[in-house]
């Protein structure tokens, strides 16, 4: 069943908008044949050609949220910019919604690649890429694969595979923990079945439990808030297909990273739950134009759009060095 594609014109993100940034909807169409809905970025003076960056994530967010913010912020330095929505979510086109794939969300980062190197503004030559949490996991597999890209920057990065299939910081890393939520997660299958519609799981966990990590509580103060909320996004509202990420439990991500010949930057938070995902990701990066900067005191989500912390000059000086 093709998405009705709801897209709208007017400015609707957490942040104002950069009167020295010009802006337009855009949207392009991936090999699964789903409709991609983006927010292009580019700076209102610039001569030539211009190097380019498409951005996605946090997993769940939209690009009206931390990608959009990334994205016009980088346009303002000098780069033409695409922020978009991966596939099933937000403006973007894939039913039934909310779902997750590791094969189709890293053919969206290649799809917004196609786009920018058709673009007359773009250097084709001059490609980067940034994911965000859960996405800059999908980008630094689409740097694994795509030659075209020159550049990955992944923000506070998370691996969804090893997450799924491994549990947070490895607890649940053993046969029978993996075995029972399969048989948990096939069970639901079966009763969705019967029940004509998909269980819906993941979002923000309201109310929290006192007994919840801090991680978990950091989540829910940020998503009830001015700049964390947005309708479109699933973290602030019903959350994922339960199933829906079943099949990153069995398809690992971030094969032959060592192989990546492009510059990498791994940025994380010092006291970010998931760090060890970047740390352990970088270990296996071979070059010398690959490099980790870990961000002192800060947790997960300062990543997302605490402009104190975000280190965006770091980020405009790699990409300019290896755009």
């Amino acid at each position: 069943m093709k998405t009705e594609l709801n897209i709208t014109e007017k400015w609707d993100k957490v942040f104002p908008q950069n009167e020295n940034v010009n802006h337009e909807k855009i949207t392009f169409t991936n090999r699964y044949g789903i409709t991609l809905v983006a927010d292009k970025f580019e700076p209102k003076e610039h001569e030539g050609k211009l190097p380019a960056i498409a951005i996605s994530g946090p997993f769940g967010a939209v690009k009206e949220q931390s990608s959009g913010l990334y994205a016009q912020i980088l346009a303002e330095k000098g780069f033409l910019t695409i922020a978009f929505d991966p596939s099933f979510t937000g403006e973007s086109g894939g039913n039934p919604r909310y779902m997750a794939s590791p094969d189709i969300n890293t053919e969206d980062f290649q799809a917004a690649v196609d786009y920018l190197s058709n673009d007359d503004n773009v250097d084709s030559e001059r490609i980067g890429i940034l994911g965000i949490c859960g996405w800059g996991g999908m980008a630094l597999n689409a740097a694994c694969i795509d030659t075209r890209i020159k550049a990955t920057v992944t923000s506070t990065m998370y691996n969804m595979s090893r997450i799924n299939a491994n549990g947070y910081f490895d607890e649940g890393d053993n046969a029978d923990t993996r075995y029972e939520a399969k048989v948990a997660l096939n069970n639901q299958r079966t009763e969705d079945f019967k029940n004509g519609e998909y269980i819906r799981a993941g979002g923000v966990i309201d109310p929290v439990p006192e007994d919840a990590p801090q991680f978990v509580k950091d989540y829910h103060t940020y998503y009830k808030t001015e700049r964390g909320y947005h309708p479109r996004s699933l973290n602030s509202n019903e959350g994922w297909n339960v199933i829906g990420t079943m099949s990153f439990m069995n398809q690992p991500i971030i094969n032959y990273s060592d192989e990546i010949k492009s510059a990498v930057l791994m940025i994380h938070g010092e006291k970010a739950h998931s760090c060890y995902f970047s740390k352990d990701e970088y270990d296996k990066l071979q070059g010398d134009n690959k490099e980790l900067l870990i961000i002192p005191d800060a947790v997960h989500i300062d990543l997302y759009d605490n402009l104190e912390v975000i280190p965006f000059d770091k980020i405009t000086e790699f990409y300019n060095k290896y755009l």
